[in-house]
């Protein structure tokens, strides 16, 4: 007959029935495995005593390998006391810089500072110069158009009145024109209707 073995998982490892280890991780019944999978007639109670041994021995292999990576509080404690050991070594160091070199760059810093100060203003006495001889174009491009437009003014006004005198002075010809047709027309008509009467006259 099949022992009754309880398997706990935990960092300890597998024990059996062992109250040491009896709240670090789940537990694996061997007999309660064995009584579940011959229930149903498919295994044996031999397959299945087999197959619980298997899977105790797989999982305790798995745990004993996981376990054998980890690293112990010691060896974590002493490389945490490593680090901070460097750390400090390091901060000495780097406060036994010599004061000189502090001083150098700084100086080195004051300088650049100056230089790209002086260049911000050249460059901004650049742009100005720039930018008021771009407003002294603009500004006489401005007058030489208005004095352009001016003179254009001053022609079209004067084309106007030319065109004006013209038509004038062909209105005062089409009016002579007419009184002369007018009076030639007069005279016409007298001369006939005069003629017509001296010829009534001889007839009767």
């Amino acid at each position: 007959m099949l022992t009754k073995q309880i398997y706990r998982i935990g960092v300890c490892g597998f024990h059996t029935s062992s109250r040491r280890c009896a709240a670090q991780g789940p537990m694996f019944d061997t007999q309660k495995f064995v009584e579940d999978i011959t229930r149903d007639g498919k295994f044996t109670e031999e397959q299945a005593k087999v197959a619980a041994n298997i899977i105790a021995n797989s999982i305790n292999d798995g745990i004993e390998l996981y376990a054998s990576n980890l690293i112990t509080r010691e060896v974590l404690n002493k490389m945490s006391y490593k680090q901070k050991v460097d750390f400090a070594k390091l901060k000495g160091e780097l406060q036994m810089i010599d004061k000189s070199d502090f001083n150098s760059i700084k100086n080195e810093n004051e300088r650049l500072r100056s230089e790209l100060e002086k260049m911000r203003i050249k460059f901004k006495e650049e742009i100005n110069k720039s930018l008021s001889s771009v407003r002294l174009d603009l500004s006489l491009e401005k007058g030489r158009i208005r004095e352009e437009s001016s003179i254009y003014d001053l022609k079209i006004k004067e084309t106007d009145t030319r065109i004006n005198q013209e038509i004038y002075n062909l209105k005062v010809q089409i009016d002579s024109v007419k009184t002369t047709v007018l009076q030639w027309l007069f005279g016409v008509c007298a001369g006939t209707f005069s003629l017509v009467l001296a010829y009534a006259r001889l007839v009767s």
